[in-house]
C-alpha cells in the first residue's frame, strides 16, 4: 500500500534505463547511495533498531541492485529502509543547478521570517539564531526537547503560519505529505535539509523553495558519514536552494 504520494510522483519521475549502484554506505546520521551521483538521506533506524523483525532487505547485496530498485524502498514501513530508498532517489535527480542560489536554508528563513510567524518542522542547528530574526518561531518535533513543540501541535500551528519550513526528513517517515496539507495557502513554504530531493515534483505539492545538496566530492563525504559525522562535519557538500518561480 502506497505511503506517500509524493514519493510515488518521485520515483515515477526517476529514469526509465536501470542505473547500478555503486556504493551504500549508512553512517549513524546520513545514509549515501552512489549511482548517477551521490545521494544523501538522514540516517533513521526507528525506535526498534535492534528488533530482528526489522532488518534491511538484501542487506549485503545493496549495491547489486539498480538505483530504482533501491528507490522502491522509499516507501517501506521501516525508516532504515526508507532512508535509503530517499537516498537511492537523490542520486538519480538532475536539476539545473544553474536556476539554483548556493544559499544556506537558513538566511532565506531569516530574511523571510522578520516579523513573521514561522513554523519549522525539524530541530536544526540554526534555531537559536533564527529565534532571534523572526516574530515567532513554532519548533515542531517528534522527539520534542526544551522549547520544541510536540508533533501533534502541526494541526494546529502550521495553518496559523506565514512561513513553514520542513525538514525533508518527513519524506522517511511519511508525514510530508499530511504536514504540506495544513500550510495556509499563502504561506510561504519551503523544503529543506540534505536529505530533500532536488525535484519540481515538490513544487508540484505546494512547496515555494526546496534548499538541498549537492555533493561535489564523493569519496570524501563517503569517507565522513562512514566515521559517524553530523552533517556540519561533513565536507564535499554544496548547499542548492530552488524557487518555484
Amino acid at each position: 500500500m502506497s505511503k506517500s504520494i509524493i514519493i510515488d510522483e518521485l520515483l515515477a519521475n526517476l529514469p526509465n534505463t536501470p542505473v547500478p549502484v555503486r556504493s551504500v554506505v549508512i553512517g549513524a546520521h546520513w545514509t549515501a547511495v552512489c549511482s548517477t551521483r551521490c545521494g544523501l538521506a538522514t540516517t533513521i533506524l526507528g525506535d526498534n533498531c535492534h528488533d530482528h523483525a526489522t532488518v534491511v532487505r538484501d542487506s549485503g547485496s545493496l549495491h547489486l541492485k539498480s538505483a530504482q530498485e533501491l528507490a522502491e524502498y522509499a516507501q517501506s514501513d521501516y525508516p532504515l529502509e526508507a532512508s535509503i530508498g530517499i537516498a537511492a532517489i537523490n542520486s538519480l535527480l538532475d536539476m539545473n543547478e544553474q536556476n539554483a542560489v548556493e544559499m544556506n536554508a537558513s538566511q532565506v528563513l531569516m530574511e523571510k521570517g522578520a516579523g513573521k510567524n514561522v513554523a519549522l518542522v525539524g530541530h536544526f542547528p540554526f534555531i537559536p539564531k533564527l529565534r532571534k530574526s523572526v516574530g515567532n518561531l513554532w519548533v515542531i518535533e517528534l522527539h520534542p526537547t526544551e522549547d520544541d513543540f510536540p508533533a501533534h501541535s502541526a494541526a494546529e500551528l502550521i495553518p496559523q503560519a506565514d512561513i513553514v519550513a520542513l525538514t525533508a526528513s518527513s519524506l522517511i517517515n511519511h508525514t510530508m505529505d499530511d504536514l504540506l496539507n495544513l500550510c495556509d495557502p499563502d504561506a510561504l513554504v519551503m523544503i529543506l535539509g540534505p536529505s530533500t530531493p532536488l525535484s519540481p515534483v515538490l513544487f508540484n505539492h505546494g512547496a515555494n523553495i526546496i534548499a538541498g545538496s549537492r555533493v561535489r566530492d564523493e569519496s570524501a563525504v563517503l569517507h565522513c558519514i562512514g566515521q559517524g559525522a553530523t552533517f556540519q562535519q561533513v565536507t564535499g557538500v554544496k548547499l542548492l536552494t530552488f524557487t518555484n518561480q
